[in-house]
């Protein structure tokens, strides 16, 4: 009992994920200053906002929905947190390792999106309730070609275990090729989760103020913000076990250091994006996802299928 508490609350549990989300947050951030020659922000600088905004006043609107409003960051940043337990890092199986924990992690990387909705519309703002919609919707742009994007690479390795995937492509190394497209598609559709540019359409400043956390203040926006740099660092890190997964005849030490090198390159990936594109409206957001990547990532889906009934027959 005392070696699972340890290792869901503190390694590689909740304040390792924590703590390695806030480095992420500030490597994200630091790199996207460099790419658009500002200096960024100093190494401190998440840990600092983070404590500030919990030494600051929780403020509830009056109308709200005090229940709801309070919440929605729990259960987000709980669920985020939960989603990197199933990751494999330093082995090649997860904490909490069974067939089938890629369809896990995707559905707890989908609730802190339902809890920004729920969260920004029972605030009662209409900046926060515009937000929520917004978020929504996004939602039902990215989230197909992001699950065909991963799960092409899965139907390829005839399992939905990350431990069977990260088997089937090392005793395969040359069937990483195959899924580029699905690799592209899932890495602008995780742009798309994050609300990163040009995704953040709910949380435009220039429009909505802030959107869905418009009303926030304190440890809860401190929770929401937290909830963020974690889902950032769960979706590399699962795109980073799904399309390179780390080679099996290394030691524990080496392949852990190598995955985190590889879930840092996938935030500079996100970085680099979002420093060369500009905010889309919400309308080119859908029409892009549905226009352009679902098809690519239904024909990575052909693609897999054909090598999984020719090749590998």
């Amino acid at each position: 009992m005392v070696k699972s508490l340890f290792s869901i609350l503190i390694f590689p549990g909740f304040l390792f994920v924590s703590a390695l989300s806030l480095v992420a947050d500030f490597f994200d951030r630091k790199l996207h200053a460099r790419l658009q020659n500002r200096v960024g922000p100093p190494w401190f600088q998440p840990l600092a906002d983070f404590i500030k905004l919990l030494a600051k006043e929780e403020v509830i609107p009056k109308d709200a929905n005090a229940t709801m409003f309070c919440l929605a960051p729990v259960f987000a940043l709980a669920s985020a947190a939960t989603a990197f337990l199933y990751i494999p890092l330093w082995n090649t199986e997860a904490l909490f390792s069974f067939n089938g924990d890629i369809i896990v992690v995707l559905y707890l990387l989908t609730l802190p999106t339902m809890t920004f909705f729920i969260g920004g519309w029972y605030s009662t703002s209409l900046f926060a309730r515009i937000g929520s919609v917004r978020a929504i919707t996004q939602l039902f742009a990215y989230e197909i070609p992001l699950f065909m994007g991963i799960l092409s690479s899965a139907l390829l390795a005839d399992t939905w275990s990350l431990y069977g995937i990260t088997v089937f492509y090392n005793n395969r190394p040359f069937f990483w090729l195959l899924n580029i497209i699905g690799f592209a598609v899932s890495l602008i559709s995780l742009m798309g989760k994050l609300e990163k540019v040009p995704f953040d359409i709910p949380e435009a400043e220039t429009e909505v103020v802030a959107g869905v956390f418009t009303e926030y203040s304190g440890r809860f926006l401190a929770f929401f913000r937290l909830t963020l740099c974690i889902e950032m660092v769960a979706g590399a890190a699962l795109l980073a076990a799904v399309f390179m997964p780390v080679g099996l005849g290394l030691g524990p030490l080496a392949r852990f250091v190598i995955f985190i090198a590889e879930v840092f390159f996938i935030i500079s990936l996100i970085s680099l994006l979002r420093t060369i594109f500009a905010r889309l409206r919400i309308d080119q957001m859908i029409r892009f996802c549905w226009k352009y990547m679902v098809p690519l990532a239904l024909l990575q889906l052909l693609i897999n299928l054909f090598a999984k009934g020719i090749v590998l027959r």
